[in-house]
């Protein structure tokens, strides 16, 4: 079994068990997801069964979009409403205009600071394990991009907002800093990942669909905008060899076929003047 399935991932799952829960019912143990979900969350989450696995990294690196909704006067530990509270404080009268604002002045490239509970490795040790301990660590910033962040709604000290972001960014962390911006605090209680590069809620399935056969696998050529390039019997078997090659097409990626229309691989430009394999199919 290979192709991309599109997940409506529901709350109170890690991305890990809705990985598991889903190869089990497939029946298969080659599956990941490009893109992690905290147990909070809900929405978009990508897998990729096998063949499609070698897909992971390319499309990790797509932009998302959510919506998120973030309590004033209080910040917790995870920076989630899950966590423990380790500050707080009653807010005073925020307007519509302010907070509108505030969230201009994050779109763009910025810095941004990961939470301590994060996957992120700081000398060989995930950001989560020194938290568990108590133990301090430096946490590392990121450059990330907020392409736009608009007000939704807001009702006395909660406020929804829609975020479209580069990856790499936690919302968690955005909404922390919102918070500090509007001299107070902030911790996220929704958060709902609505798209993920090219792939929204309509395209995602339920679990409840897999498991009642109510689903359809997409093909690389088909969630990859990428020129597919068809190459006649003599150049595919350098291709199906991996072989390094003069180069034959314009963009920096390609699909590569055969004359039936098979995919063999995705190919890269190694200099201006030659490309060689990316991953083989």
């Amino acid at each position: 079994m290979n192709g991309i399935l599109i997940i409506n991932k529901e709350k109170n799952y890690t991305s890990r068990d809705i990985v598991n829960i889903i190869g089990k019912i497939l029946g298969t143990k080659k599956i990941g997801h490009t893109g992690t979900l905290d147990p909070i969350a809900t929405g978009v989450l990508v897998l990729c069964i096998g063949k499609s696995l070698k897909l992971v990294e390319l499309l990790t690196n797509h932009d998302k979009e959510y919506i998120a909704t973030l309590k004033l006067g209080i910040e917790t530990d995870t920076l989630d409403i899950t966590g423990t509270i380790l500050k707080k404080e009653e807010v005073s009268k925020i307007s519509k205009e302010e907070v509108e604002k505030v969230l201009k002045t994050f779109i763009g490239k910025i810095e941004q600071e990961v939470p301590k509970y994060s996957a992120i490795k700081v000398n060989g040790k995930k950001l989560y394990d020194y938290a568990r301990k108590g133990e301090e660590v430096v946490l590392p910033k990121r450059k990330i991009e907020i392409y736009d962040l608009q007000l939704i709604s807001m009702v006395n000290d909660e406020i929804k907002i829609k975020c479209h972001v580069s990856k790499g960014t936690y919302i968690r962390s955005l909404i922390r800093d919102i918070g500090h911006a509007l001299n107070t605090y902030a911790t996220m209680i929704e958060l709902e990942r609505t798209k993920l590069g090219k792939f929204n809620l309509q395209d995602a399935y339920s679990i409840k669909d897999i498991e009642n056969s109510n689903y359809k696998l997409l093909s690389p050529l088909e969630v990859l905008d990428l020129p597919k390039i068809t190459v006649d019997k003599t150049l595919e078997k350098k291709v199906k060899n991996g072989q390094v090659l003069p180069s034959f097409f314009k963009s920096n990626m390609a699909f590569i076929l055969n004359e039936e229309g098979d995919l063999l691989s995705i190919y890269q430009s190694k200099d201006k003047e030659l490309v060689k394999p990316y991953r083989m199919f």
